[in-house]
């Protein structure tokens, strides 16, 4: 068996060894379309294209494995996994896992700013310095920050989304695209990607190139706390609308999260690809999911089973088998991933319904 130590580091759950015989709803799954999506986590580590270096890295021993994957490409995808992972449940020292759900939003917009698009979206600031995992130093390790502006003084925090909104950054020249208003850059923020299309019919792809470093707050549970909209009548539509019908509240709460994203801009993303996640490599809609880069190495394949609505709001049955391949600043713990649902308005609709308990199985490679 593998060193299990080298590819995750639990800090709220212990694993439980288990047999895909008593996994629920395992022979009923698309086995090719899990390995498909594994096989690109597999090139990509060994053409060392992870140029996002993860704060749990990925272990040596990963490079031999991923090379006999693709020597196997064409095996049978079923019996690969069942005969070189061995499976262990998930279990969270208080509670279920929790799932979520993200996607590739699609925004109209332009690469001149205009009365039709007047915010503008940044590329990374050539003062920021980002750390990996717990190497933040000093007073910004205590203030629990990620990231920092290099000053001739040293390094200090970051400008935070208040600051860079009121011009912090304006003589930089860091702007790419302009959108429609701030809720669009907002949630392509929270996204950590978007699809820009240009009036001319072109497609623009906004990529996570960085972030400020402070701590993310989820808006959606200020709305609910401050009694704007009930919980159960929050979803991606509704919170839209709210802040657009109510832009003054709106400015505030969206500055509570005080974490800001910057992107780079793509052209070689064909269409149909996916984003790009935070392991270097496009995400597979419904096979893609993020999870916490402190506890996981990237790569792993996690088998997640959940009750989860559907397009209609309808609680289905889902048993998947899914990989890590990306991370965000909200997903934190163990037993804790956000799927990727794709790209576009639909994608959207589905995954702003997704806020479920769930189960998880990890596959650690053996030996």
């Amino acid at each position: 068996m593998s060193d299990i130590s080298s590819y995750c580091a639990l800090s709220d759950a212990d694993l439980e060894p288990t047999s895909f015989d008593f996994l629920e709803g395992w022979a009923q799954d698309d086995h090719r379309a899990a390995f498909e999506t594994f096989l690109k986590s597999a090139a990509a580590v060994i053409d060392a294209r992870n140029d996002l270096r993860p704060a749990r890295p990925i272990p040596g021993s990963f490079r031999r494995f991923a090379e006999q994957a693709l020597e196997h490409a064409n095996s049978d995808p079923r019996l690969f996994f069942e005969t070189r992972f061995a499976p262990y449940f998930v279990r969270p020292h208080q509670g279920r896992g929790f799932l979520t759900g993200y996607y590739e939003p699609e925004i109209s917009g332009s690469l001149t700013q205009s009365a039709e698009f007047p915010i503008p979206v940044l590329g990374r600031p050539h003062d920021l310095v980002s750390f990996h995992g717990d190497q933040a130093p000093g007073e910004l390790a205590t203030l629990g920050l990620s990231a920092a502006r290099q000053t001739t003084a040293g390094l200090e925090p970051y400008f935070d989304r208040a600051a860079i909104e009121d011009g912090a950054l304006r003589d930089q020249s860091l702007e790419l695209i302009y959108l429609p208003d701030r809720v669009e850059l907002f949630f392509a923020q929270v996204q950590g990607s978007a699809r820009v299309r240009l009036s001319d019919g072109r497609l623009k792809r906004l990529i996570y190139a960085g972030r400020n470093g402070h701590s993310y707050t989820t808006i959606a549970r200020v709305i609910r706390d401050e009694g704007h909209m009930a919980l159960e009548d929050i979803n991606l539509g509704s919170l839209k609308a709210w802040l657009r019908e109510n832009p003054k509240d709106a400015n505030r709460i969206m500055r509570l999260n005080r974490s800001y994203i910057f992107f780079s801009l793509s052209e070689d993303l064909a269409e149909e690809d996916g984003p790009i996640g935070a392991a270097s490599l496009p995400l597979t809609a419904g096979r893609s999911i993020a999870v916490d880069r402190h506890q996981w190495c990237y790569g792993l394949p996690f088998y997640i089973r959940a009750q989860l609505p559907d397009d209609t709001g309808n609680l289905v049955d889902f048993s998947r088998l899914m990989v890590a391949q990306d991370t965000g600043s909200a997903i934190l713990g163990a037993a804790r991933a956000d799927l990727f649902m794709g790209s576009g308005a639909l994608a959207g609709h589905h995954a702003g319904l997704i806020r479920h308990p769930g189960d998880f199985v990890v596959l650690m490679p053996k030996a």
